[in-house]
């Protein structure tokens, strides 16, 4: 059974970062990698890689020779080169103990420049670097836009679950069979290589929550010294996510929103009426309000009201997670188009999903 303990100010700290640790995802590609079983899918992915990786990544597996990876190769970072930083920075005394740890019951030999690493030697630190770089670069590289929009899907899922239902709903979400009781999240940690018996208090350290898409066993948790707990969940198909093919990098946003709700978000690059939405979508005023209701409950527009209508934009959330792309449908005629908004915009934001009485806002 595993245990996370939360105190109030926990609850308060838990949070989804904005976009995806390369670094982790290349651990959990290599975890998928290396960990026996599979179909025939998984199988010629794995062969694929295997024939692919440069002999530079060789010394990663040196890193892990008994299934036992070293703590300090978990960072959290969401660029490469930050995270990469961010190992070198582990202090001198966590490193050892850790490399101690993970070659604590093997008995071949240490390779000599896990000794450097050992002593701190600058030429072992930067093999380690270029292991790594290397090792993204032929894992994930070919599908990191893939994995970004993946991330942004789960992270905008978990967002309206949040706003929906709470944060405790959205945890137990996120770990089937899981349950939050008494201010404990607890789930039973069965299958391969799952971890014992676990009780972990965060004591106001913060909880922090990233999805990953090559890995499907138990969730991975990484409790660094000094900084919040991380959970990687799995949150993929079960299959390594592969280049984008016909559907391009929307359809994971897509499924997640649903594909109106998501071209209402690319057109709201620019601000729109209701009736101007509805106009470009082929739709109801009140499809629309229903959309932009569930949109604004879940941080991604505001609404002013402007007038007898009301406007419509994207939030800085709603851009991140569409990286400002354009709309899926093909904007209508030049005739049918939406005439600019009114500039004289007065009042506050609404907080309902619409106008009084339904009115057809913009028309």
């Amino acid at each position: 059974m595993i245990r996370i303990h939360f105190t109030a100010d926990d609850f308060a700290r838990v949070r989804f970062p904005a976009r995806p640790a390369p670094l982790q995802e290349l651990n959990t590609a290599f975890l998928r990698l290396f960990r026996p079983g599979g179909d025939l899918l998984i199988g010629r992915w794995r062969q694929r890689l295997l024939r692919s990786l440069p002999p530079a990544a060789a010394p990663l597996a040196d890193l892990v020779p008994a299934a036992v990876a070293p703590r300090f190769l978990d960072v959290f970072g969401d660029g490469l080169e930050d995270a990469l930083d961010g190992v070198r920075a582990a202090r001198p005394a966590f490193v050892r103990s850790e490399l101690e740890r993970a070659y604590a019951h093997h008995t071949a030999p240490v390779p000599p420049w896990i000794r450097g690493l050992h002593r701190g030697d600058a030429d072992a630190w930067q093999r380690l670097r270029a292991a790594q770089s290397a090792a993204f670069g032929t894992v994930l590289g070919p599908v990191w836009d893939v994995v970004r929009d993946l991330y942004r899907a789960e992270f905008t899922r978990h967002a309206v679950a949040v706003a929906e239902h709470g944060v405790g709903a959205a945890l137990t979400g996120l770990v089937p069979g899981s349950r939050l009781r008494g201010g404990v999240w607890e789930w039973e940690a069965a299958g391969q290589d799952a971890p014992g018996e676990q009780d972990i208090e965060l004591n106001g350290r913060g909880l922090l929550l990233l999805p990953t898409f090559h890995w499907t066993g138990h969730p991975l948790l990484a409790d660094p010294p000094g900084g919040p707990l991380g959970v990687t969940y799995p949150a993929g198909t079960g299959l390594p996510p592969t280049p984008y093919g016909p559907g391009g990098p929307h359809e994971a946003l897509a499924g997640v929103l649903g594909r109106t709700r998501l071209d209402i978000l690319l057109l709201l690059a620019e601000q729109h009426t209701t009736g101007g939405l509805a106009r470009r979508l082929r739709v109801s005023d009140a499809t629309v309000s229903a959309h932009t209701a569930a949109l604004r409950a879940a941080g991604l527009i505001t609404t002013v009201r402007a007038g007898k209508s009301v406007l419509h934009e994207r939030t800085a959330l709603g851009g991140l997670l569409t990286r400002d792309g354009v709309p899926v449908r093909e904007t209508l005629p030049a005739a049918e188009a939406v005439p600019p908004a009114d500039s004289g915009v007065r009042g506050g934001r609404v907080r309902g999903g619409g106008t009084r009485g339904g009115a057809r806002d913009g028309r």
